[in-house]
């Protein structure tokens, strides 16, 4: 079929972490689920083309990834491999617990406190969210080999550690969710961020999967305010998707973007999320503020309604939380709102972001309103070269190229 690589690349994206999650919880081993996952789309590639794509993918990759599994285990003599294949044939499947779904259980084993935030976030876009090597290197701005290692690691801790897969226990849950939803908010970005040319093919399909199982992850910890604090900044942030970048490629920015494409139906969700947040009156983390600062955003017809006020008030809970720079960059940039650009630099000036893009390109703002030309310039120019893709590449050299000339 002239069609089968396309097909093989959209069931690739749709059923890559429901194959792998399957096959470790069956077989008790992430390394040789993500060895006869890949062998099983490596097949699919070579017969597809022939024999046509089968009716259920998913299913036809599932089976051909359990037979290549016991192929594996009967080549190997050892008698622990051949008790495992004994039990994978026979053996009913174990309970899923208090939630239905592979993939979570993936999610918080490979969110395990046994291993390093870094290889939490690492291991999970890899064998959840399905980003290669190279892919999720580039999110870490680290070298491919070196992302490699780092997840092969991880890997090995959990073999070592005889890390359990599965759901931890109710009263656990609470200590082991904030790992678990810094690993959820960092594959909704990684698909968000990737729809900008210079970052490859869309990944909707990422933001999609981190919103479903932001979600299941909210049937499990109803009453958990930050778990749904994240599930209300994923809806309101992705209701702006169409919005943000141009037919020609470049970033929209907030105050640019037409308004009229953003998804009334996720704003909504997302605003209704952060008025239960507020009415139960429990101290916001994070999530739920940085949800509650695009609630206002979201909320204005128009940029000039936006409620500065709020904003401003709502990053000093956030900066009270987590005084970072970057915190207060943001912060800065609601400050120059409500008190103008002056107020704003001067605090921005302080900040030591020197390497920070989204720094300099403040900084080239603030001083363009205050008219001094050539310092603007300058630091678009330092924005520019920082840039992380071609689209805030496209509307920073607009902005620098707009500048009154010398």
């Amino acid at each position: 079929m002239t069609d089968a690589g396309a097909v093989i690349t959209r069931v690739h994206r749709e059923e890559w972490a429901r194959l792998v999650a399957t096959l470790a919880r069956r077989l008790g081993d992430l390394d040789v689920a993500e060895e006869m996952a890949a062998e099983a789309f490596a097949s699919a590639v070579r017969r597809w083309p022939v024999d046509g794509v089968p009716p259920n993918p998913g299913a036809w990759l599932t089976t051909t990834a359990y037979r290549r599994a016991v192929d594996r285990l009967r080549r190997e003599a050892r008698r622990e491999e051949k008790h495992r294949e004994a039990l994978m044939l026979f053996h009913p499947a174990e309970p899923l617990g208090a939630v239905d779904d592979d993939r979570l259980r993936l999610i918080f084993t490979c969110c395990h406190p046994a291993l390093s935030m870094e290889a939490r976030v690492a291991l999970t876009l890899r064998m959840v969210g399905g980003l290669t090597v190279g892919e999720i290197a580039r999110a870490f701005l680290v070298e491919e080999a070196t992302m490699g290692r780092r997840i092969t690691r991880a890997k090995a801790k959990i073999r070592a550690a005889r890390i359990p897969y599965g759901v931890p226990l109710r009263e656990d849950l609470p200590a082991r969710v904030t790992g678990v939803l810094a690993v959820l908010y960092l594959i909704f970005n990684e698909g968000y961020l990737a729809s900008d040319p210079g970052r490859g093919p869309i990944r909707a399909e990422l933001t999609a999967e981190a919103i479903r199982l932001t979600r299941l992850v909210r049937a499990l910890l109803p009453a958990d305010g930050e778990t749904a604090g994240l599930l209300a900044l994923m809806l309101l942030t992705e209701a702006r998707r169409e919005a943000r970048v141009s037919a020609d490629g470049e970033l929209v920015t907030l105050d640019e973007q037409d308004r009229g494409l953003w998804d009334r139906r996720r704003i909504a969700e997302g605003h209704a999320l952060v008025r239960a947040l507020v009415a139960a009156g429990r101290p916001p983390g994070r999530y739920q503020i940085l949800a509650a600062v695009n609630a206002v955003h979201t909320d204005a017809a128009d940029v000039r309604q936006t409620d500065w006020s709020q904003v401003v008030v709502l990053y000093d809970q956030l900066t009270r939380l987590d005084p970072s720079p970057i915190v207060r960059l943001n912060r800065a940039i609601a400050v120059a709102e409500l008190d103008g650009p002056q107020v704003a630099l001067a605090q921005v000036d302080g900040l030591p972001l020197e390497g920070y893009r989204a720094f300099h390109a403040t900084r080239a703002e603030l001083l363009r309103r205050l008219g001094r030309v050539e310092e603007s310039r300058a630091a678009y120019d330092r924005a520019v070269g920082s840039a992380g893709n071609a689209a805030e590449t496209a509307y920073l050299v607009r902005r620098r190229d707009q500048l009154a000339g010398p």
